[in-house]
């Protein structure tokens, strides 16, 4: 079993969601860690741990991401982060299984998962591997429930979140 450390400087995080019911508004979360445990000979024995800064969204927005912070959506004061560790690897149909925590509330969440790659050196020795998750999650499940209803009917915020990682770990040991 060999320990992979997230790389954050190529790693991203981000999510979108329907606004007005129309449109997608996707954002991006800029801190996250992370460590994989892997073992070529035996992928199903995998395991993964993330942590998510919720302080640092982004969706361009000044405004909406101070509101994303604020207690009406993730309350960054009193959760600041959010997390995932697995409890199943099925890389015969490519899922990891675990449990998601946002805002305090833990829920199992399934991911679809491609890879990881075929191990790469980098210029200066290490080696490096690299995943991409998707999960859609229902954000009301989380207690991120805020939302207001449109004058033409429907709602601001759509309720189904996809959660999208494009991930690169560099081997520790």
């Amino acid at each position: 079993m060999s320990t992979w450390n997230l790389d954050p400087a190529h790693s991203v995080v981000e999510f979108k969601v329907k606004h007005m019911m129309i449109s997608n508004v996707k954002g991006t979360f800029g801190k996250a860690s992370g460590v994989l445990n892997y073992d070529e000979a035996n992928p199903g024995a995998a395991s993964i741990e993330a942590t998510v800064d919720v302080t640092s969204i982004a969706t361009g927005d000044a405004q909406r991401d101070a509101h994303l912070k604020s207690g009406d959506f993730f309350d960054v004061e009193k959760f600041p982060a959010m997390s995932f560790k697995s409890f199943k690897v099925r890389p015969e149909d490519g899922i990891v299984e675990g449990e998601l925590t946002i805002k305090g509330v833990t829920k199992t969440v399934r991911f679809e998962v491609e890879g990881p790659t075929a191990p790469g050196k980098d210029p200066w020795g290490n080696t490096r591997v690299a995943v991409e998750a998707t999960a859609k999650i229902s954000r009301k499940e989380f207690g991120l429930t805020w939302n207001a209803a449109l004058e033409t009917g429907g709602v601001l915020v759509g309720d189904e979140v996809t959660i999208t990682i494009d991930a690169q770990f560099v081997k520790a040991s």
